[in-house]
């Protein structure tokens, strides 16, 4: 078995429309008991450290799913979200594959994230690596440069939180960015199914969900990846 990093973000607000943000239950919660259940060990950080706030909005939408009950029960996850580490702190050589949850906080945190874009680029470039991200915690790839200059995007299929879906929430216009912009304007190959529905996409060692319906999917796709290193 392996360890896994989850990144995760520490932006409690969604810009200035003063509404909470923060990651999305179920895209932590449903990864995290597939692979910790198959016997992985997962290390939580985030930019700045310490707590990391959990969007509030999708604790009551997730309120009588089983597997986020489970995730909010377990003390260990729970004193890991409050006590994440330091990103850049993390050696990649620790890891065998690195996470990106969503949530509307990554788009203003880990977008640019200079530490954790050395760890995506670090994973990757083992040729072992497998990076990985579902809704807007793609956004933590699709900015990520490799040493050759090139952007780890370019010539990949990936997807995320669509433009439909963020038009569809009615946030668009507190976002900083758009993911499948900033992923298609890479050189990347954004891939979007019907609002809502579940969708991943693998492209070689880069595995990606669309949205909360696929986090139960990237963490099976991710424990499959992981069984044949």
């Amino acid at each position: 078995m392996v360890k896994i990093l989850f990144i995760l973000t520490n932006q409690g607000q969604l810009g200035a429309s003063g509404h909470a943000t923060g990651w999305y239950l179920p895209e932590v919660a449903h990864p995290y008991n597939i692979l910790v259940e198959k016997g992985h060990e997962i290390v939580i950080a985030s930019p700045k450290g310490g707590p990391t706030p959990l969007d509030p909005d999708s604790k009551v939408a997730f309120a009588n799913d089983p597997e986020c009950i489970k995730f909010l029960a377990n003390s260990k996850a729970m004193s890991d979200m409050e006590n994440s580490l330091l990103v850049a702190n993390m050696k990649s050589t620790d890891f065998a594959a690195v996470f990106f949850p969503g949530g509307h906080g990554p788009m203003f945190d880990l977008a640019d994230c200079a530490a954790a874009q050395q760890i995506v680029r670090e994973i990757y470039e083992r040729e072992t690596g497998i990076v990985s991200g579902v809704c807007h915690g793609s956004i933590g790839l699709a900015n990520v440069k490799l040493s050759n200059g090139e952007f780890l995007v370019k010539g990949r299929r990936l997807t995320g939180f669509s433009n439909a879906e963020e038009t569809a929430v009615d946030v668009a216009k507190w976002m900083p960015l758009s993911l499948e912009d900033t992923v298609n304007a890479n050189g990347g190959n954004f891939i979007t199914a019907e609002n809502w529905a579940e969708n991943v996409i693998v492209d070689g060692r880069i595995i990606t969900g669309q949205n909360p319906s696929s986090s139960a999917l990237v963490g099976k796709t991710l424990n499959e990846a992981l069984s044949k290193l």
